[in-house]
């Protein structure tokens, strides 16, 4: 399955993140990830939700704010702070 993170957002902890994909289909998905330091810094998938696609990027990531509500206030700033 070929795809392309198009969003990779971090918390401010950068503890946890979360990617949206696009596939080659044109369908968009996400997956949660979270950084331990006794794995050395690498991430660890926490919550695969790629099993639901969404129709549009906007979709995708309303989808991400609802189940993560820190990813909302990420975004807010980022927009916030052009």
């Amino acid at each position: 399955m070929n795809k392309a993170v198009i969003h990779s957002i971090e918390d401010d902890s950068g503890m946890h993140c979360v990617d949206i994909a696009q596939h080659a289909d044109d369908v968009f998905t996400f997956k949660v990830f979270r950084k331990d330091p006794e794995d050395e810094g690498k991430w660890t998938l926490v919550s695969d939700y790629s099993k639901t696609a969404y129709e549009s990027e906007q979709d995708a990531l309303q989808a991400v704010c609802d189940k993560l509500p820190w990813v909302k206030e990420q975004l807010s700033r980022h927009t916030n702070s052009r």
